[in-house]
């Protein structure tokens, strides 16, 4: 799939990842004017020649939306916000978090309430994971619909519903189970990761994407994908046994430089 350029644009979400990973992560989503940091876990220095990768200088950004407190999550969050004046949002359980205390500016939004960004509506989805208050994004702008969805230690019902309709997913593809098991974690961090507090497995997101609503879906991105415990030849086996994800685009975002620009338009959506 070939790489978008990014440019403003106000008929298309447009979406790059600096880099997805248990070493840190970081997703752009843009719509128009407002370009939205997605957790940073990367230091000051890292995020700044990421970011300039993508053709973003850190004062162009909208806002940081905080996920949840993970050092792979939030590690750079202060740092960057602090030194370039970025509006952070974060949850109320994520706010009282020591890695957070630092933000000096930040917004809390309510996990069960939409709420805007500039141009885009952000909707929270909490998540089972093991943090305080964990949740994952949906993004709409001119109806179109774009979902991150990883760090999630199993589906729910909730989750189910609301990623329904969306024409962009990005979503975790952690670990393959017999690789996990058969690896060298020590015991306890295999429970943690394969707890139903820790990270979706591939089998798991196959049957999310078999049972969400995935009529609108063009686009899905893999997200998350443990170097130690997956592998692409696996992942791509799984997605192209499912009869329903042959007419979906899907690549890979990597822990060292995410994926490049993408975007999905609402004109492709209208017709």
């Amino acid at each position: 799939m070939a790489e978008t350029l990014f440019e403003t644009n106000d008929s298309a979400i447009q979406f790059s990842s600096l880099g997805s990973g248990s070493k840190g992560n970081g997703t752009l989503v843009v719509f128009g004017a407002t370009i939205i940091l997605v957790d940073c876990g990367f230091s000051i220095k890292e995020s700044i020649r990421r970011l300039a990768i993508k053709r973003i200088k850190p004062e162009q950004l909208t806002a940081i939306l905080v996920t949840h407190e993970h050092s792979d999550h939030i590690s750079g969050v202060a740092g960057l916000a602090n030194k370039f004046s970025i509006p952070v949002w974060i949850n109320v359980g994520t706010s009282l978090h020591k890695k957070a205390v630092p933000i000096r500016n930040s917004n809390l939004f309510n996990s069960h309430h939409p709420f805007e960004i500039g141009a885009m509506t952000i909707t929270p989805v909490p998540v089972p994971h093991d943090s305080r208050e964990a949740t994952q994004f949906l993004f709409s702008a001119c109806d179109i619909k774009l979902g991150i969805l990883t760090d999630v230690g199993h589906i729910t019902q909730h989750i189910i519903d609301a990623y329904a309709g969306c024409a962009a997913l990005l979503l975790e593809f952690n670990y393959d189970y017999e690789m996990l098991i058969n690896g060298k974690y020590p015991y306890s961090l295999k429970q943690r990761v394969a707890g139903n507090l820790g990270h979706l497995s591939n089998d798991q997101a196959i049957r999310f994407l078999q049972m969400f609503d995935s009529s609108k879906l063009e686009m899905l991105t893999v997200m998350h994908r443990s170097e130690e415990n997956n592998s692409e030849e696996i992942i791509r086996e799984k997605l192209e046994s499912l009869i329903e994800i042959n007419s979906v685009g899907y690549f890979f975002a990597e822990q060292g430089d995410g994926f490049g620009w993408r975007k999905i338009e609402r004109n492709r959506l209208d017709g």
